[in-house]
């Protein structure tokens, strides 16, 4: 019971924290094309004040409830070496715990990132998370 309502609220945070990244991505970048550049700097304003408020710390849960979850279904080892599972998931896991500590850094710290300054990788590290989470089961 406690894995499934681990697994619950790690969906839920994922989703909130990866929905930013998409609606951040496929359509606030796209703001300006009709926009001017004082309405589409306020309009995008007015949408991350709320957006400070709640991704980081689901992102936070993410990441921990995801650590949780790995330490019950990575399983051992054995004497062949990593299985197709876990080494797909071990890959999810390095793209989160990336994602992790480099929002972290950043919201928490104030460390702003030295590259990738944008959206852009995150989006494209939960895009391949999401399909790592579809393929590890059957690969």
């Amino acid at each position: 019971m406690t894995f499934i309502l681990i697994k619950t609220i790690h969906l839920f945070a994922a989703f909130i924290y990866g929905g930013f990244l998409i609606t951040d991505n496929l359509f606030l970048n796209k703001m300006p094309r009709s926009l001017d550049q004082e309405a589409h700097t306020k309009a995008r304003e007015s949408f991350m004040i709320f957006v400070r408020k709640v991704v980081p710390p689901s992102l936070i849960v993410a990441v921990l409830t995801g650590l949780y979850l790995i330490t019950q279904v990575f399983g051992e080892v054995n004497d062949a070496g990593l299985s197709s599972f876990q080494m797909l998931l071990s890959l999810k896991a390095f793209l989160g715990i990336w994602l992790g500590l480099r929002g972290g850094l950043q919201v928490y710290f104030k460390i702003q990132p030295f590259v990738f300054k944008g959206h852009t990788l995150p989006f494209v590290f939960v895009l391949t998370i999401i399909f790592l989470s579809q393929f590890m089961y059957i690969a």
